[in-house]
């Protein structure tokens, strides 16, 4: 009897043994199937990642979608996911207040540091411009096809250090991006190479880099800051340049109000349509699954119809 129970005691420790080191065996292989998190701040930077990375990286969209970037602040939930990120890429240029006081254990990379930023080029945009908060500078620099690609570059390089493993991967994939982008560029410059108007009116200035880029001016009921109370003055004076220039059709932008431009479209008989500056997208851009690159083409046509271009 005596024995039986010695076996018994024997096999139960057999099994548990057995059962730890399945367990531990498990959790290997999920330590090394685990992919390396990377938090990224706004919807062009996230372009840029899911492109290069092609599902090696588990990517965590900062900004939900259908969120306005401007005024966005994380909830704690959020903030212990990005706190949890083996990389966090933010965008910079003080488009997201909430880093400043975020002290980050993983590795960040503001992305503004590595591009080249425009300064407010008039007083009524520079106005504006400090309201918001920033620091003299015009964060929307992802409209910039060149400074894209030098994102794109350089997130190329951190994925590589996260996951040498797929550094071939990487670097195809930068390149197939970059090609993507350098056609962008070519067709904006040939669609607004011969235009008959020169400029488009917005009610918030997000639209400079392209203006400076590809040849045209801007008009804007503020200037940097979309949340701008647009003033009587400035609506009497966009009414008035609409009128006196013949212009067919104004814009204002995804995530800003559009009741100020359609009273302007509407004193001045001109028709009114949306352009989309790209610092996130709406809740129906993402179910269609639209990119950076359908969103700027999308704007180049609307652009190009405001200007008259041949």
């Amino acid at each position: 009897m005596k024995d039986f129970r010695n076996i018994i005691f024997v096999l139960v420790v057999a099994i548990f043994l057995l059962q730890m080191y399945v367990s531990e065996q498990d959790a290997k292989v999920e330590i090394k199937n685990k992919k390396p998190a990377v938090a990224l701040s706004t919807f062009a930077l996230y372009d840029i990642a899911k492109n290069i990375s092609q599902n090696t990286l588990d990517l965590v969209m900062i900004l939900p979608f259908g969120v306005d970037a401007h005024s966005f602040e994380p909830t704690p939930k959020l903030m212990a996911k990005i706190m949890g990120s083996d990389l966090v890429v933010y965008s910079g240029a003080g488009l997201e207040p909430w880093t400043a006081s975020f002290d980050f254990k993983s590795k960040t990379i503001d992305m503004s540091k590595s591009v080249k930023l425009l300064e407010p080029k008039d007083e009524h945009e520079e106005h504006a411009h400090h309201d918001h908060g920033h620091d003299a500078v015009d964060p929307h620099y992802w409209l910039d096809i060149q400074n894209m690609i030098s994102a794109t570059k350089l997130m190329s390089v951190e994925f590589i250090k996260l996951s040498p493993e797929n550094e071939e991967l990487y670097k195809v994939n930068t390149q197939k991006y970059i090609v993507k982008l350098e056609s962008i560029d070519a067709k904006y410059k040939k669609s607004l190479s011969n235009c008959k108007k020169e400029t488009i009116i917005v009610n918030h200035n997000a639209f400079s880099y392209l203006s400076n880029n590809y040849g045209f001016h801007i008009e804007a009921l503020s200037g940097l800051s979309p949340d701008a109370q647009p003033s009587a003055k400035n609506m009497v004076r966009l009414i008035e340049h609409v009128k006196e220039h013949d212009v067919k059709i104004v814009f204002f932008e995804s995530f800003v109000s559009d009741k100020a431009m359609k009273s302007i479209a509407q004193e001045a008989q001109v028709s009114v349509d949306v352009l989309q500056p790209l610092g996130n997208i709406t809740a129906d851009e993402a179910k269609k699954n639209l990119s950076y690159e359908d969103i700027m083409l999308d704007n180049l046509v609307k652009i190009s119809k405001a200007l008259a271009c041949e």
